[in-house]
């Protein structure tokens, strides 16, 4: 892949009026870079790392990004990394500035990995994600998560897939 491209997603959201079905083909064990790539970053509270207020969060940024037209929906990624079990980020993909948003630019290289399982069950995703990069001779700097499916969706796909960002 060329920096900053990601792999397609399918959004037509016409099943759930949210959520696209999440085809994780391209995006298992691939390496992603990004070369000063724009995201709005976003902020939530968390009580041990389960984040406060994100349905509202999503619904205000999305809106903001749709109605000022800085969204891809071919290059779809929101990353979100969790600095301390009280404060989440969130990063949404964008290809211009969000008006009142804090504007970020990403650079470097990412391994990814895809996981299928409960949003419980990302402790053991961090885990396995560490043990996943360490497997390719490499050490991982942070590590974000793109979680492809929000609850609602979720009772409707019946899957949860969940993919891994390691910053190498």
């Amino acid at each position: 892949m060329q920096p900053n491209e990601l792999p397609k997603m399918n959004m037509d959201k016409s099943e759930t009026k949210c959520c696209p079905k999440f085809d994780p083909t391209g995006w298992d064990g691939q390496t992603i870079v990004f070369d000063n790539k724009l995201f709005a970053k976003t902020k939530t509270r968390s009580f041990m790392h389960f984040p406060l207020g994100l349905d509202k969060m999503y619904k205000n940024i999305c809106k903001k990004i749709e109605d000022e037209k800085a969204g891809n929906d071919e290059q779809f990624l929101v990353l979100s990394y969790d600095p301390s079990p009280w404060k989440g980020e969130h990063y949404f993909a964008v290809e211009k500035d969000v008006s009142s948003e804090e504007m970020v630019k990403l650079s470097g290289t990412y391994i990814t990995k895809v996981f299928e399982g409960p949003f419980k069950d990302v402790g053991k995703f961090v885990k396995e994600m560490e043990e996943f990069v360490v497997s390719k001779d490499e050490k991982m700097k942070k590590l974000y998560f793109f979680y492809t499916t929000c609850p609602r969706c979720l009772k409707h796909w019946g899957k949860n897939f969940i993919v891994a960002f390691g910053e190498i």
